[in-house]
């Protein structure tokens, strides 16, 4: 399933993220049903008048009732995400936005279940992945089968891979654009997706939520800093904030392999892994092949110069060369003069996904070529140190105040009453989990302390998973409604369920603490979340 790195933006999406349409079951999608006699408990699937949010003027409005069923999605790369059965009669409704003067067409698509009696009150906005701004597939159906009103925006960029968008044809930066991908599209897909469901209904939505991961976590801290009121409550996970430094940090493989002149193979980087995972592995009472923090693994790549590993027959001696490399890359990038830049992937992450000599890992290498540096035949895996802290430099001071989203002042979200949640696997292989914590304890300093944040913010660091969910450790289950407990019955998530099965059929759980407490194993079957607890450092 993991192939190139072509398949890497797909992958920053928490699930597949393709704008294209869907279908229900065997069947069709039903044409326009605007003019059918609706049941007593249903609206009718009809646009609505909506209000332009402000600098942005409504082009069109079109709605399509689309039929109960199972419905499934295109493949991806990655794979086809799972059908969604049992989906209620919906109307899906599309409005199309533009920014005098931007040149721009945003689409913002709502969905909204038919039968008023499924309808929970509550509205749900989705987020994007990678160069994508938002999900029109599984996580907007997904949201309607749920209850919600639920809508995302394409923020008027093209998907996945495509940042063609962030240069006009005189090959300046299309400045309008990357401010809707950066913020504006996520508040006017609040403001349009909360008038769209208050006129279907006819009455406002009981609750507002944000829901995503990777850019979508991304745009979900950008919310709670920059529109404090949009969303009572937010789910941003795996989010790539501090995106200026983050978006060049993850070119930092490559730069160590052309400075230091090694090729490793994908085979020599994982017996590292390997190594790393066997050292230490048990550093928390329990073997089961993850580093559950690794932080606190203090092995040195190193140890491993001159052993003989078996490359698909293969036996190839570990040179100290490449081990040198791999300190480098998982200590992050730093400057000439030692200082540390930003974050490197932690011990246990896969290697593959940014550190295959000279495939660099996408999103960092369009965003140097396309935004930083606008010179599209610039080749990243040829940077020298000194090129790779310029532009590192360059990107903070062109773009921290656009896209940075890392301003640690969440006052005016506090005093609002909003409630932001947050996980983080500790296997990430896009984007380094270091820099949410570096966050999060930016935050602290600016509240006074961890139990003050605690009020409104709150993180989990989950052990072996990667980036939105998959990896050998325990996945999240059920952190949306535990964001929903919080926000409306004030049910503060001290703790956040995880689960796994073993390949024996064995159902491994854990509750994970929120930082900055760890989860301490006590003892006995250390499958069962009842011999774990939450300890403060």
């Amino acid at each position: 399933m993991r192939k190139k790195l072509l398949t890497l933006t797909m992958a920053l999406a928490a699930t597949a993220a393709v704008l294209v349409p869907i279908s229900a079951g065997a069947a069709p999608l039903q044409a326009d049903r605007a003019g059918a006699t609706p049941r007593t408990s249903s609206s009718a699937c009809a646009s609505v008048a909506v209000a332009a949010p402000s600098g942005a003027r409504v082009v069109s409005v079109t709605a399509d009732a689309r039929a109960a069923g199972t419905y499934t999605f295109p493949a991806t790369p990655l794979g086809a995400p799972a059908p969604i059965a049992d989906v209620p009669d919906w109307c899906d409704i599309t409005v199309t936005l533009t920014h005098p003067g931007a040149d721009d067409r945003v689409a913002v698509k709502v969905g909204l279940p038919q039968d008023r009696t499924l309808w929970t009150g509550r509205f749900q906005a989705v987020g994007g992945g990678g160069y994508q701004a938002g999900d029109f597939g599984a996580p907007l159906v997904q949201g309607v089968k749920d209850g919600y009103a639920t809508a995302s925006t394409d923020a008027g960029v093209k998907t996945g891979l495509d940042a063609s968008w962030s240069l006009t044809p005189d090959g300046s930066l299309n400045q309008p654009l990357l401010t809707n991908f950066a913020s504006r599209s996520v508040h006017d897909l609040a403001v349009v997706g909360k008038d769209v469901t208050k006129k279907f209904y006819a009455t406002p939505a009981s609750y507002s939520y944000w829901n995503g991961c990777s850019t979508g976590g991304r745009q979900g801290y950008a919310e709670a800093q920059e529109y404090p009121r949009d969303f009572q409550g937010i789910l941003a996970d795996a989010p790539a904030v501090s995106w200026d430094r983050f978006a060049v940090a993850t070119l930092w493989p490559q730069v160590v392999f052309h400075e230091e002149g090694v090729s490793p193979t994908k085979c020599e980087l994982g017996a590292f892994n390997t190594a790393a995972v066997a050292a230490c592995d048990t550093i928390d009472g329990v073997r089961d092949g993850i580093i559950d923090n690794p932080q606190a693994c203090r092995w040195d790549p190193r140890e491993l110069v001159g052993t003989q590993v078996d490359c698909d027959g293969q036996t190839v001696t570990i040179s100290a060369g490449v081990a040198d490399a791999v300190r480098k890359i998982w200590a992050g990038p730093v400057s000439a003069d030692g200082r540390k830049l930003w974050y490197g992937p932690n011990k246990g992450a896969d290697f593959s996904w940014l550190a295959t000599p000279g495939q660099p890992f996408p999103v960092a290498n369009l965003w140097v070529k396309n935004f930083v540096e606008r010179d599209l035949d610039l080749d990243t895996t040829a940077l020298s140190y000194a090129d790779f802290e310029r532009i590192f430099r360059s990107s903070q001071a062109q773009f921290h105040d656009v896209i940075g989203s890392d301003d640690p002042d969440l006052s005016p979200f506090a005093r609002a009453g909003g409630k932001l949640l947050s996980w983080h696997g500790q296997s990430d292989q896009l984007v380094p989990t270091q820099g949410t914590v570096d966050y999060r304890q930016r935050v602290e300093r600016r509240f006074g302390g961890p139990a003050r944040v605690d009020n409104f913010y709150r993180l989990f660091l989950l052990p072996g998973v990667e980036h939105c969910g998959g990896g050998p450790g325990a996945q999240p289950t059920g952190a949306l409604d535990a964001l929903v407990n919080w926000v409306e019955k004030g049910q503060a998530p001290a703790t956040l369920a995880t689960s796994a099965t073993r390949e024996d059929g064995t159902v491994v759980t854990r509750d994970v603490c929120s930082y900055p407490k760890a989860t301490r194993y006590t003892g006995g079957d250390p499958a069962s979340a009842s011999n774990y607890h939450c300890t403060t450092p």
